[in-house]
């Protein structure tokens, strides 16, 4: 009966420690899966920056160089010029590369490069109403602007010398 009863002590000991140890590798495995970051889609918005003179609105992942879009000015031009995935719809726009164009050196691809009036209707939608069609590879889609970023387009037309924004 010795052995019986030294059993039954090693029971008493060793399943409350392998609960235990279970319990902790439980937390961690919890902790981890908990701690680790979740991988969510970089959100795009308006933003406005100033280079000298030089106006630029652009619309991308913030504070990187991923960017759909940029329209940039300098104070009193009728025309802005713009950059490039995405096409303004229904702008007039005037090519200003003909040919063969350099590399895009935030891209790696070709340079789209156009002008466009500052006084342009999808522009001042845009201002106004936070809603600006555009066309590219996946096709026709509208780009929104919130409140602030309305207020961002306004500032950079009335830079541009729109005088409508």
């Amino acid at each position: 009966m010795p052995t019986r009863h030294k059993v039954l002590v090693m029971f008493k000991v060793l399943l409350p420690a392998a609960a235990a140890l279970g319990l902790v590798a439980f937390a961690a495995q919890s902790q981890g899966a908990a701690s680790e970051p979740e991988m969510t889609e970089p959100t795009m918005s308006w933003t406005l920056h100033h280079e000298g003179s030089l106006a630029k609105l652009a619309y991308g992942v913030p504070n990187s160089d991923q960017l759909a879009l940029m329209v940039t000015c300098a104070p009193g031009q009728a025309l802005a010029t713009v950059y490039g995935d995405v096409r303004l719809e229904g702008a007039r726009l005037i090519r200003t590369r003909l040919g063969v164009q350099p590399l895009d050196p935030l891209s790696g691809g070709l340079a789209d490069e156009t002008l466009v009036s500052v006084n342009d209707p999808g522009l001042r939608r845009l201002a106004e109403r936070g809603q600006l069609t555009v066309t590219g590879d996946a096709g026709r889609f509208r780009i929104d602007a919130g409140r602030e970023e309305r207020r961002l387009v306004g500032d950079f037309l009335s830079y541009c010398g729109a005088g409508r924004a």
